[in-house]
Order: structure tokens, then C-alpha cells, then sequence
């Protein structure tokens, strides 16, 4: 969720401000970017060189450095971020944010951010519970900020109770929430599957195909970044996904099929990136095939169509989306398997252009629709050709 994100973080003047290094730890880890404001109290319980270290970004203390010579653009700063956290927020801050008092750079980048804003609150029990602190919570939630509450504990007075800021865990997982509330897939089940499927003759050897699985990776992942939750059925590879995505791994194709039948049903949207196998051996041999013959023969039958399968268990509700990667006569075999298996989608990949199909760090693809309406796009990376099928899905789903 926060990968890529761009944010502010601003640090006030609180003992709580220690766990900020942990914060920004944990914001970069996750894939954001950090640049962080410190009030000039702030810099007093932590050092600006630990959280530059850090966010390895510049730490932002005043409007202008006069050793340097550098004025920090308040507004620039603002417009920069996708979302500002005020972690701790201290009450002399939330008076500053709710009275729109303007005396230093953390409170003029506050005036000045067009993103959403998230706040922490840290002070003693008597401090958070005086009336004019919880009038200024009330003010600045009317505003449209977001209070990250805080919890109860030993404080820095000795004192027993509420006004210990959230802890950087509680935070980010705060925040990712936030992040996915507005996602066009929240609530939706994706079940995608990606890579081969390796079809046994004996205990060593395999019938197989090229798929990396990196188209499917992306979908899957994508998918995730757009707020659904998402079960990837993966066949043998040795990608990995830092998501919090469900994973199967599968090896041959019933065993994908099986997968599928399981979580199916259940999906909002499918979509099948295997390369599945079409054949796989009749009879397996229990030990290694010793090497006799100069000529070697195996009777193969066909694998069970997945994707056809799903299209007549298809209900109304459900948008499934099939591959073809096809070498002749590419369009037409792509909407006669459109039709006969029973999609709303077909992803085409031409293994005659450059940069697409198998092992390759980009694709290029042709989509059609149920009217056969046809959408090219030029080879980019996976990673983009996955946003061009997503944008492709919500689209079919009337969904912005």
C-alpha cells in the first residue's frame, strides 16, 4: 500500500518523538518516500541526522538555512506529498492546526498540504483530557484530519492513562487502512493465477513450458494495490511477491485445477496468466527412465481446460479474463477462444513481437472485450502492462 507514496512526516516536540526513527524506518521499508519536518522542540529529544540517515532524505528544521543558504518552500513541500503524518503531535501543534497559526514550517506545510493529513496526538492524561485539546481534536477532524488515537499507558510524568502516542507499527498499519478505503477493488476477491505447470514423466524428469510468471506476479500485485484481496495460484517458480497476498503453489495442472475449483466460486474477478499445460504423460513412471532406446516414446492425454471449465461455471456477477499467446493467425484464434470459453476479457501476446511473451522483462498486448472491441498497447514492462489490464477490468466493471 504505501509503496512509491510520498511522505511528510513532522515530529514535534515530545518525549514520544524517539519512536519517529522507528516510523521512518518503517515507512521506508514498506516503499514510501520520507522527508521529514522537525520543530525546533523536536530536535531536542531527537537528532535531525538520525532521521536524514534514516528517510535518506534532507530533514527540513526551519524556512531558511543560513549556513547554506536554502529556503525550504513550504508549498512545494505540501503539494509533494500523497500524505502527512504528525507523529507526535504535541497539544501546543494541535493548537497551532486548529487556530491556523503559522510560526513555523511544520504548521506552514500543514496550511499549505492539499493531501490527506493524519495526526498523533502525545501529551500527559490532564493535558489530553483539557477541554480546549479535545476542542481542538473536534476542530481539526471537522477540517477532514485524521486522529490516529492514542492508547493508554505509563506516561512521561509517571501517570497512568490516556495521551501515549500510537506506536510506529500501529501507525502504518493505521495509514495502509486509510490508503485502502478508497481503493476501486476494496471488498473485492481476485483469484489470479500465474506461471507453468510442469506435467511429471518420472520421478526426475518433467513436460514443461518457458512462463517465468512475472505477468502473473504483476496482475496479482497490481490487483492488491488497487484494495482487493487476492488469492495468486502460482505453478513452479522462483518468484517471490512482498505483498500480503494468499499464495498456492501448485506443480502440475490438475493440481491447478483443483486450486482454482477451490477459490473460484468466491472470486469477484479471475485472472488466468498460466501457461498451463495442454498434454500431460498417461501413465508416470514410479522410478528414472533409464536411457535404452535411441528412440523414446510417451502417450500423452489432454489436461482438463481450465479455462473453460470456469466459463461454464461462470455466474453473472463474475468477470474472467483469459491469455492467449498465440504465433499465427494471432486475433482470430484470440476471439474464437474469447467466445468459446466464455470471457469478458482476452489479453493477446504475439510471440512475433519483440519484447513479449516468455522470460522477458516486458510484454506487449492486444485486449479484446465480449464485442470483440479491440485495445492495443506498445511493449512496456510488466509491471505497467498489469496496470493497462486492471485499468481494462475496472473499465468492463463501470468502475472509476
Amino acid at each position: 500500500m504505501l509503496n512509491n507514496k510520498n511522505i511528510i512526516l513532522g515530529v514535534c516536540g515530545s518525549i514520544a518523538a524517539y519512536k519517529a526513527a522507528v516510523l521512518v524506518r518503517l515507512l521506508v521499508k514498506a516503499g514510501a518516500n520520507v522527508k521529514v519536518i522537525l520543530t525546533a522542540d523536536a530536535s531536542n529529544f531527537i537528532t535531525p541526522l538520525t532521521l536524514a540517515t534514516l528517510s535518506k532524505n534532507p530533514v527540513y528544521t526551519q524556512y531558511f538555512e543560513a549556513e547554506t543558504g536554502v529556503w525550504s518552500n513550504h508549498v512545494e513541500l505540501g503539494l509533494w506529498a500523497d500524505y502527512m503524518i504528525i507523529a507526535p503531535t504535541s497539544a501546543n501543534t494541535l493548537g497551532k492546526m486548529a487556530n491556523g497559526l503559522c510560526d513555523n514550517l511544520l504548521s506552514a506545510v500543514y496550511l499549505s498540504a492539499k493531501c490527506p493529513v493524519l495526526f498523533a496526538p502525545a501529551m500527559d492524561l490532564d493535558m489530553w483530557k483539557h477541554e480546549s485539546t479535545q476542542d481542538n481534536i473536534a476542530k481539526l477532524q471537522s477540517f477532514g484530519n485524521i486522529m490516529i488515537a492514542p492508547g493508554s499507558g505509563e506516561l512521561a510524568s509517571g501517570l497512568h492513562g490516556e495521551g501515549r502516542m500510537a506506536e510506529p507499527e500501529e501507525i502504518v498499519t493505521f495509514l495502509e487502512a486509510e490508503i485502502r478505503k478508497g481503493l476501486p477493488l476494496l471488498g473485492k476477491k481476485v483469484m489470479v493465477t500465474a506461471g507453468p505447470t510442469y506435467e511429471a514423466i518420472d520421478p526426475v524428469r518433467f513436460i514443461g513450458n518457458h512462463s517465468s510468471g512475472k505477468m502473473g506476479f504483476a496482475i496479482a500485485e497490481e490487483m492488491y494495490q488497487l484494495g482487493a484481496e487476492v488469492t495468486l495460484i502460482s505453478g513452479p517458480t522462483a518468484l517471490k511477491s512482498n505483498i500480503s497476498i494468499k499464495r498456492i503453489d501448485v506443480v502440475s495442472a490438475q493440481q491447478m485445477l483443483d486450486a482454482c475449483l477451490t477459490y473460484f466460486s468466491e472470486s469477484d474477478i479471475t485472472v488466468m496468466s498460466a501457461a498451463v499445460a495442454d498434454y500431460t504423460p498417461v501413465d508416470v513412471a514410479q522410478q528414472k527412465i533409464k536411457k535404452k532406446e535411441d528412440h523414446f516414446n510417451i502417450e500423452l492425454k489432454k489436461t482438463t481446460d481450465i479455462l473453460a471449465t470456469l466459463g461454464r461455471q461462470k455466474a453473472e456477477k463474475q468477470l474472467l479474463v483469459g491469455f492467449a499467446l498465440e504465433t499465427t493467425d494471432e486475433e482470430n484464434y484470440a476471439k474464437e477462444k474469447l467466445k468459446k470459453k466464455n470471457l469478458d476479457l482476452i489479453v493477446l501476446n504475439s510471440l512475433n513481437d519483440k519484447g513479449a511473451g516468455f522470460k522477458t522483462e516486458t510484454n506487449k498486448i492486444t485486449i479484446f472485450n465480449k464485442e470483440e472491441a479491440k485495445t492495443t498497447f506498445e511493449t512496456k514492462s510488466k509491471t505497467e502492462v498489469a496496470k493497462d489490464i486492471c485499468a481494462e477490468i475496472l473499465k468492463t466493471m463501470n468502475i472509476s
